[in-house]
């Protein structure tokens, strides 16, 4: 059994030995996204579980140790995470922990810290908590964020947006049910293969195979049917995670809709964009600025492929940043970048600009940023655009599914 270390301020360390025998618990968020990266830090000696259980459980689990004021996605990930581990699966001695953490203003950077102290409180202080994250906030001997898996972990996310946007293109007009799952589940692993074998991640290994699954979900036989367009934005878990949204886009399927969700990489351009908002209006170095300025430049790049090899095979192409990031523009200001910021804003906007006018804005219950940018837009985004149909829903653990869907389904019959 590894020996326990812990830094100078008393934190449990990840050490080399533990990556060794250790599993590493994950909540999960974007299907398609964390599948890919899941199987990526496998083939990088880290032992993976995944865990996308499901159930009103969860939120009691996360209730019992999480205050019931703070936000609904750390109650769900802390509440799931220790779920998993009362669960009796895994050896209570040989798991750890991990959280994203972005270092920025919304609360959520805070999850890790309430994590260890839920951990504390329900007897498991002995469990290593890994922060995931790229400011150094927090390090650990046993899990680092090399540049050979932070290559193949970004190729993962952009193949996860191809497939994601392509397949919410082709499952509602199929032929026959079950195909779009089937290419989806293909790729995942062959993608798995060909990042675990070191291709598949340079620039031109990336448009060979966006190329390659454009076509391949191209092939599958569709019959074009009028149907009900919905676009989903809001708080970046609630917007992705089915658990976090009562399955709301199973239940949009299941109503024949088809479904527009925006990508990860426009959330991840927003964020190297605010530091060069930053810059522009409070200064600082002109060093930092260039080469933050660099790394835009280079997710630009990236997304000129995916579109590119949408358009290529005939679908419809994620709108870019920068168009984006225009339609705001007397909106809502650049300054407004806590959790998404304005840029939940301006994907209500570019939905309706690709004529997906009926919107459900998902928002976690008492979510500031969101309750700015995105509900507290809606009649201002009305008066530019009387088109827009946008229903916003409050998450939180006394939302019940049956209601969550009983609203949707009369704000789509008074619209």
């Amino acid at each position: 059994m590894a020996k326990l270390v812990y830094d100078k301020n008393g934190r449990l360390l990840f050490t080399k030995e533990m990556k060794k025998e250790y599993t590493i618990l994950f909540p999960m968020m974007a299907k398609i996204h964390f599948n890919l990266m899941k199987n990526i830090f496998a083939k990088f000696g880290y032992k993976v579980a995944l865990l996308d259980t499901e159930g009103p459980e969860i939120a009691q689990v996360g209730l019992k140790y999480v205050h019931n004021d703070t936000c609904y996605p750390a109650i769900l990930t802390i509440g799931q995470l220790i779920h998993a581990v009362q669960s009796g699966k895994y050896d209570v001695d040989k798991i750890a922990l991990l959280l994203t953490q972005t270092g920025g203003g919304c609360r959520a950077s805070n999850y890790i810290h309430l994590l260890r102290k839920a951990l504390v409180k329900a007897g498991y202080e002995k469990i290593p908590v890994i922060s995931l994250n790229m400011s150094g906030m927090e390090k650990n001997p046993g899990f680092q964020i090399t540049l050979p898996l932070l290559r193949r972990i970004a190729a993962a996310g952009l193949y996860g947006d191809m497939i994601m946007s392509i397949a919410n293109q082709v499952r509602p007009y199929e032929v026959n049910k079950g195909d779009t799952d089937a290419m989806i589940d293909k790729w995942t692993q062959r993608l798995t293969i060909i990042l675990s074998d070191g291709y598949g991640f340079t620039r031109k290994e990336l448009n060979k195979y966006l190329d390659k699954i454009a076509a391949d979900f191209a092939k599958i036989k569709i019959e074009k049917t009028p149907k009900i367009k919905v676009g989903i934005v809001g708080e970046i878990y609630v917007k992705y995670a089915s658990l976090g949204n009562n399955n709301l886009e199973g239940f949009l399927r299941e109503q024949d809709c088809e479904i527009n969700l925006p990508g990860i990489l426009g959330f991840a351009m927003f964020k190297v964009d605010n530091r060069l908002e930053d810059y522009k209006l409070y200064g600082g170095s002109k060093a930092k600025y260039l080469a933050v300025k660099a790394l835009m430049d280079f997710l630009t790049d990236y997304e000129t492929l995916v579109i590119e090899n949408q358009v290529k095979h005939g679908f419809r192409p994620i709108t870019r940043y920068q168009h984006t990031k225009e339609l705001v523009k007397g909106v809502v200001g650049y300054g407004s970048k806590m959790g998404e910021g304005w840029l939940l804003t301006g994907e209500m906007l570019e939905l309706i600009e690709c004529g997906f006018e009926n919107i459900v804005c998902t928002q976690p219950f008492g979510c500031l940023p969101n309750h700015i940018n995105g509900k507290g837009m809606i009649r201002k985004i009305r008066q530019k655009d009387s088109r827009a149909n946008i229903v916003a829903i409050d998450y939180d653990p006394g939302a019940p599914r049956k209601v969550c869907a009983g609203s949707q389904r009369r704000r789509r019959r008074s619209g």
